[in-house]
């Protein structure tokens, strides 16, 4: 089971957050575009942008922020936060 902890941030206060489960058999990275999609669709998102260090960030820690500056459309928050909570092996 593949979890990823998708959370809306602003002035330093959890505005909303979700979690999406993915059981399938896909890549790793299949499975976080494919948890970070649905996350987006729910809480009525674009997509955001993976820049150079978010992906570091993400590799090193399997946590990492998009902020307003990650998204075409303006957005009301002032950072979003994934974070995988459970993999599989």
């Amino acid at each position: 089971m593949f979890r990823l902890w998708v959370k809306l941030f602003k002035d330093n206060h959890l505005l909303r957050d979700t979690t999406i489960c993915d059981d399938t058999a896909d890549t790793r990275t299949h499975k976080v575009m494919n948890c970070l999609e649905k996350a987006c669709y729910e809480m009525d998102l674009s997509k955001p942008i993976w820049l150079d260090n978010t992906i570091k960030d993400f590799q090193i820690h399997d946590k990492c922020r998009f902020t307003g500056d990650s998204f075409i459309e303006e957005v009301s928050f002032d950072y979003m936060e994934i974070q995988v909570l459970e993999e599989d092996y």
